[in-house]
């Protein structure tokens, strides 16, 4: 069981996964992903009925007039390193994350 890591300085210190992101709060703004250094999540593109249409390229691309919001998508969870920093600039609270300690029970 892991009880905690330690820092350069000594400190214990938990990292805390990303599991979640609730798709109906986010608003796609992308500030977590500008943060992110390890491409964890990316936008995708919505329609009026919820349903998710893919990732949105840097192209403009609307899914043939589909497109009715953004959001954004965990896709790579296996890159997250628990830094927090996607937590730290999301406006709307909509990630849920993990504490490392409870992945390993």
């Amino acid at each position: 069981m892991i009880s905690s890591f330690v820092t350069r300085d000594g400190s214990r210190w938990m990292p805390k996964y990303l599991a979640a992101i609730d798709g109906a709060t986010c608003i796609g703004c992308g500030r977590c992903f500008k943060v992110c250094s390890r491409e964890v999540m990316h936008l995708h593109g919505v329609d009026d009925a919820g349903e998710i249409l893919g990732p949105v390229d840097g192209d403009e691309n609307d899914f043939g007039g589909e497109l009715n919001r953004m959001i954004m998508v965990i896709d790579c969870r296996g890159r997250c390193i628990g830094c927090g920093a996607c937590a730290r600039v999301c406006p709307r609270d909509c990630q849920t994350h993990v504490a490392a300690d409870t992945l390993a029970k």
